[in-house]
């Protein structure tokens, strides 16, 4: 009884989390993007190289994230009904479904920034918009393989775009302050 009240607890706190932290996250993430990454009439090479290197952070963490926390223990059974662990696994990939898809909607308004990037990444936002509600998915337990491959096509995606515009994107697994909206 003891066991089963802790990992409530520990649920609806993490679920609190990703409720607040991604919100708050998102606010405050695309007003600072979305004035400090907007390319000007004039932009000089410091800005467009500015704006390689923020478009190649935050896919990496996207990436990052999604392989660490989705892809990895999807492919362990994490996600499935009786394996142990799947309630915090579930909430993790929640939590990461959240952030990676606010990370790789930043990296696009990064992209926005270089003119060979923005052509190269422009076929992929159809992608990106259709994993915004990945998150509530995942901490449900409705992801499917059909889902994770499709998150892993649009990761991939975005490394072979920046890798052609010549900034090649590497995955960086996000602390869990970052990944909580900390």
């Amino acid at each position: 009884m003891s066991g089963s009240l802790n990992r409530g607890v520990v649920a609806l706190l993490l679920s609190s989390t990703l409720l607040f932290g991604t919100a708050a996250c998102g606010a405050d993430t695309d007003a600072s993007l979305s004035s400090a990454s907007s390319p000007s009439a004039s932009g000089t090479f410091e800005q467009q190289k500015l704006a390689k290197t923020r478009f190649v952070a935050n896919a990496g963490l996207a990436a990052g994230a999604t392989y660490q926390w989705i892809v990895k223990p999807y492919k362990a059974g994490k996600f499935k009904k009786g394996a142990n662990g799947r309630t915090v696994a579930l909430v993790k990939a929640g939590l990461a479904g959240a952030f990676t898809y606010n990370r790789l909607k930043a990296a696009v308004n990064n992209a926005k920034g270089d003119p060979l990037l923005s052509k190269a990444v422009a076929p992929l936002t159809a992608g990106i918009d259709s994993l915004k509600d990945l998150g509530t998915k995942l901490r449900k337990g409705e992801v499917d393989a059909a889902d994770v491959g499709g998150l892993e096509g649009v990761i991939n995606g975005i490394k072979d775009a920046g890798k052609s515009a010549g900034a090649e994107v590497v995955n960086k697994v996000p602390s869990a302050s970052q990944l909580s909206g900390g």
